[in-house]
């Protein structure tokens, strides 16, 4: 049995254990909420699905709210104490009010035990939490291809609030419906106005800001292969990328004047829909910058300089619309030296995903820039299916401990959809568990993988009696015993979505039979951690744990053929085997991405296996 302070989501700083135990009664008391509507309506729905009547008052509680600027150290800080006399939650914000209720609101469900009269006991405590970074947030990528309906996004923002995430970042490229360019999101089933709108409202009941995101330089071929927007492109007859099988224009042309007429049409669409005074534009990845109409500008001026002349011009966008601009750190962060020509306000967003990340030199860099920086480091859900558990905590640790060490004003944990968003939700939850754990107390990233993070998920995602944890986290650390470096990603992964390529690419590099084998165990092993019986996650985790298994079987077929030779090379017999499995993997997927998320893109993100179905036929 686990210590009950232990299975506290994020673990809070100071946990003291008293004598005596506090009795809930069956109709307990809630005073100074009325005025506190969010911490008083999570306490009064966590007693009601316990049960209970709860009922305001004026006079003596059974629960006391209380706002006092001495609590807490912080100014989203409390102090939750529970006892013989009942329970007091104090704190200098409604923030920390509704930090601290809903820590209240977990231990009842952790420690708790109902008593034959229909009270409820739990072991008196007192817990003094505040957290390590001010900015705790969660990215979302809803452009490569998965838009979630609004009820997923509203179950989201439910349990991120009660981690005591405070900030919601949807990653666009093409997916909000900007009028006048429907060309470009018609099939993607797009966010609109209206429900931007009504997000950032239940974002800013539960004390979350939902800061929005557009993309303005790279990562803009969406807009950019279709004809009105083509010639807006920095190499109009396109570029090889990472981001498409097709050769295609990538990102704008900085010195072309349209190229700011658009990004301002966008903003001045996008940004009345939020509340937020901040604005992440992007400003990532810029792989055709100086590769086409802007070379001689680069030549001339320097790539470098030529960027910073770009973000000034979108800074000063985004300030006409009264925001703050964050942007992704990785371009300017090549050329160190010069972070102090980023505009003075500008918020630097240090990204990197793997467990060697050298986040304490880049957090050490931008920290002697004085500009305000958040580091982002990720789930490591993207180009794997299961997730790679172990990367991600310790990428999600290092991030937070240098973040603390070097004054980040914030950690952003990214959720990626790179290949189609092939990965389910499950696949997510382990980083965004220890992302928002780690974000609150940066103490508990010292020995990542020493939390009880099945029993943590099994608490707070999947819900009591649901065994999923254990499952979630092993097939996410199948990714280990395939002996491949599995950079940004598994062989596993890649063994199925890029089939053209022969087994001596680098990603390939250690794979042996015997490695697959190993893996071929742990498959087994991971299954059986599955309940019988079980719902959409027990569904998602199977879908999961077959892709895996397809992908070790093809990887031993294609190892004994000889490394050099593609599917297309093996026995027919076994091919049209290894077809019909993928057959079914492909019919499944349909059902589970509609089960949270919009039909537009689900053919794009299907149409991966299409190289592999065409190689085994």
């Amino acid at each position: 049995m686990h210590d009950p302070t232990t299975l506290l989501l994020p673990p809070p700083r100071s946990t003291s254990r008293l004598p005596g135990r506090w009795t809930v009664p069956p109709r307990p008391a809630i005073s100074g909420g009325e005025d506190l509507g969010p911490a008083n309506g999570v306490l009064c729905r966590a007693l009601a699905q316990l049960g209970l009547e709860p009922r305001a008052t004026t006079g003596d509680a059974a629960l006391r709210l209380r706002l006092d600027p001495a609590a807490g150290g912080h100014p989203q800080g409390y102090v939750l104490s529970a006892g013989r006399e009942g329970a007091t939650v104090a704190s200098p914000s409604p923030a920390g009010l509704f930090y601290g209720a809903s820590t209240l609101v977990q231990w009842l469900a952790v420690a708790g035990r109902r008593r034959p009269d229909g009270t409820i006991e739990v072991p008196a405590i007192r817990i003094d939490d505040r957290p390590s970074f001010a900015h705790r947030g969660v990215m979302l990528d809803v452009s490569r291809d998965k838009v979630p309906t609004m009820s997923t996004l509203y179950a989201l923002v439910d349990r991120l609030a009660g981690w005591k995430i405070n900030q919601l970042q949807l990653y666009v490229e093409h997916t909000f419906a900007y009028r006048g360019h429907e060309v470009v999101w018609r099939d993607a089933s797009p966010l609109t106005g209206e429900e931007m709108r009504q997000l950032d409202a239940y974002c800013r009941q539960r004390f979350v800001e939902l800061v929005p995101n557009q993309q303005s330089f790279g990562h803009f071929h969406r807009w950019l292969i279709h004809p009105p927007y083509r010639s807006l492109a920095e190499c109009p007859e396109g570029i090889d990328h990472p981001f498409s099988r097709r050769r295609e224009p990538y990102g704008l042309c900085p010195i072309d004047p349209g190229s700011l007429a658009l990004i301002e049409d966008l903003y001045a669409q996008l940004l009345p829909n939020f509340t937020s005074r901040q604005l992440n534009a992007g400003l990532d990845e810029t792989l055709d910058l100086g590769r086409g109409r802007s070379a001689a500008a680069c030549a001339a001026r320097g790539k470098t300089t030529v960027y910073l002349d770009f973000v000034r011009r979108v800074h000063e966008l985004a300030g006409r619309h009264g925001r703050r601009l964050q942007l992704w750190g990785d371009v300017i962060l090549e050329h160190p030296e010069r972070l102090e020509e980023l505009p003075a306000d500008v918020v630097a967003l240090a990204w990197g995903y793997e467990a060697d990340h050298p986040f304490a030199t880049v957090a050490a860099q931008l920290a002697r820039s004085g500009r305000e920086f958040y580091l982002c480091p990720g789930t490591s859900s993207w180009l794997s299916f299961a997730g790679r558990t172990d990367n991600a905590l310790r990428n999600l640790a290092s991030a937070a401990r240098h973040g603390r060490t070097h004054g980040a004003a914030g950690l952003l944990i990214t959720d990626w959809g790179d290949c189609g968003h092939l990965q389910p939700l499950p696949a997510s939850w382990p980083g965004l568990v220890a992302g928002a754990a780690f974000a609150w107390n940066a103490g508990a990233a010292r020995d990542p993988l020493a939390a009880p993070w099945a029993a943590l998920l099994d608490r707070h995602v999947y819900g009591p009696g649901e065994a999923l944890g254990a499952a979630t986290l092993a097939l996410g650390n199948a990714y280990r015993r395939t002996g491949t470096p599995s950079v940004n990603g598994s062989a596993l992964f890649h063994l199925l979505i890029h089939p053209e390529d022969d087994l001596t690419h680098p990603r390939y590099r250690g794979l042996t039979a015997a490695a697959l084998e190993a893996t071929a165990a742990h498959l087994v092993a991971a299954v059986g951690l599955l309940p019988a019986d079980g719902g959409l996650e027990r569904r998602e985790l199977v879908w999961v744990a077959e892709l895996l298994r397809l992908a070790v079987d093809l990887g031993r077929a294609r190892l004994e053929a000889g490394a050099e030779h593609p599917p297309a090379a093996l026995p027919a017999s076994l091919r049209r085997r290894l077809a019909t499995r993928l057959d079914d993997l492909i019919a499944e997927h349909r059902p589970l991405w509609l089960a949270r998320n919009r039909d537009g893109g689900r053919r794009d993100s299907v149409a991966r296996f299409d190289p592999l179905r065409r190689l085994l036929r």
